[in-house]
């Protein structure tokens, strides 16, 4: 909104310093300090509305240290990073930009979901909360949602680099590259040389015009990575400042992605892929990187508001979002391996536990508990040493990402 008031007084009145809006690091660093405040000073006020209506974490009997002093600490924190997100967003982006429309519909689409888990839980006394199913399904609807618009929306395209021969006094004849807009299904493998793969050549088997179906790879790809993603920060959000954290670092690092890739400079200059328009999300990364941080403030041991499944699963939505919007979503298991890491936990260790129960009468597992934080957790690890060297992770991680940019 003030975007599109201050381009009209710059246009218009012609009011001096009304231009510097147009500057996605200006409004960048504008949302950066908008929503760290949104989330810092009225979070409290939000944390204390939960009290009041008894909003309390109910905890499920897992013979941890330090459990039971958690119970009735306020959840559906989450609440606290979808508005200190969406305030400085429809103040200071681009509202018609597809990229920032589909950012918003993931925020309210998966805070819902997440939101309905813990009204179940909390109100309804059910701690299963909404059943798996549901989640799955709600997921599957957004990744529909984002896979289709991704793929046929006419504003979502790559720039390329066409060959055009052009001639000169008769005599010389030069190539010239002319930049093409495209729409394309191609997304970028990391340490590679020639580092781009088109999902549509998954099909070419199947004859000419295969490019025409190529959605019937693209949408289940898409789908596959949202839910993934959304259950992974789900799982990872079991201690006291582990989500927000990790979470915070790996969106800076795709706001940098998306900075670089919106650039016309600075994308030809990296020799990666130019994607017009995607500079926008840098904005949101911003006001997102802002509420995680400023959430982190009563998040962070000991915590005074849990995130819920209405934080979480919005976190995972948006990183998966980011992800495939800048052609990045092959970076996930790198950028995100924390995620990878407790979801990969749960899944051997159930898979080991019926396993081992149907061949040896006895369920035996790999970790001591999982999700894997909880494995150091009963290894006797202070919850807070645990979350620090998780971050220390995830910092690594992110630099490991951020390289792939030059190194192939």
């Amino acid at each position: 909104m003030l975007y599109y008031l201050f381009e009209y007084l710059d246009k218009t009145m012609d009011i001096p310093g009304a231009g510097v809006f147009q500057y996605i690091t200006f409004r960048s660093a504008l949302a950066l300090i908008l929503s760290l405040m949104i989330s810092t000073i009225y979070g409290k006020k939000i944390i204390s509305f939960l009290r009041n209506q008894q909003v309390g974490e109910t905890v499920r009997e897992l013979g941890l240290q330090g459990q039971n002093e958690k119970a009735g600490t306020p959840t559906m924190g989450g609440l606290i990073i979808i508005v200190a997100t969406l305030i400085p967003v429809l103040l200071l982006t681009k509202l018609n930009n597809i990229y920032i429309i589909l950012l918003v519909v993931t925020t309210l689409w998966m805070g819902t979901i997440g939101f309905i888990d813990d009204y179940i839980k909390i109100f309804k006394k059910d701690k299963q909360g909404l059943k798996g199913i549901f989640k799955v399904v709600g997921q599957v609807g957004l990744g529909l949602v984002v896979g289709s618009v991704l793929y046929f929306n006419p504003t979502v395209t790559v720039r390329e680099r066409s060959a055009t021969p052009m001639t000169f006094k008769q005599s010389t004849s030069v190539i010239k590259e002319t930049p093409v807009e495209i729409k394309s299904t191609t997304t970028t493998i990391p340490f590679t040389k020639n580092n781009e793969l088109d999902y549509a050549k998954i099909i070419e088997w199947t004859g000419e015009g295969y490019e025409n179906w190529a959605w019937l790879v693209f949408i289940p790809i898409v789908i596959f990575i949202i839910t993934a993603v959304s259950n992974g920060a789900n799982l990872t959000d079991g201690i006291d400042g582990l989500a927000a954290g990790t979470s915070a670092i790996s969106v800076l690092a795709l706001g940098i992605f998306a900075f670089v890739s919106g650039n016309v400079i600075l994308s030809s200059y990296l020799n990666i892929m130019y994607i017009p328009n995607s500079g926008e999300m840098t904005v949101f990364i911003a006001a997102f990187v802002g509420a995680l941080i400023g959430f982190l403030w009563y998040n962070s041991y000991p915590a005074t508001v849990f995130m819920g499944d209405t934080g979480s699963l919005t976190i995972g939505g948006i990183i998966a979002v980011l992800a495939i919007s800048v052609r990045k979503e092959m970076l996930l298991p790198v950028l995100c391996a924390i995620f990878f890491a407790e979801n990969l936990s749960v899944i051997l260790q159930v898979s080991y536990f019926k396993y081992t129960k149907k061949r040896f009468g006895e369920g035996r597992r790999i970790f001591l508990m999982s999700p894997l934080h909880h494995h150091y957790q009963k290894k006797g690890y202070h919850e807070s040493k645990i979350v620090t060297r998780f971050w220390i992770v995830a910092i690594l991680l992110a630099i490991v990402s951020i390289v792939t940019l030059k190194l192939r």
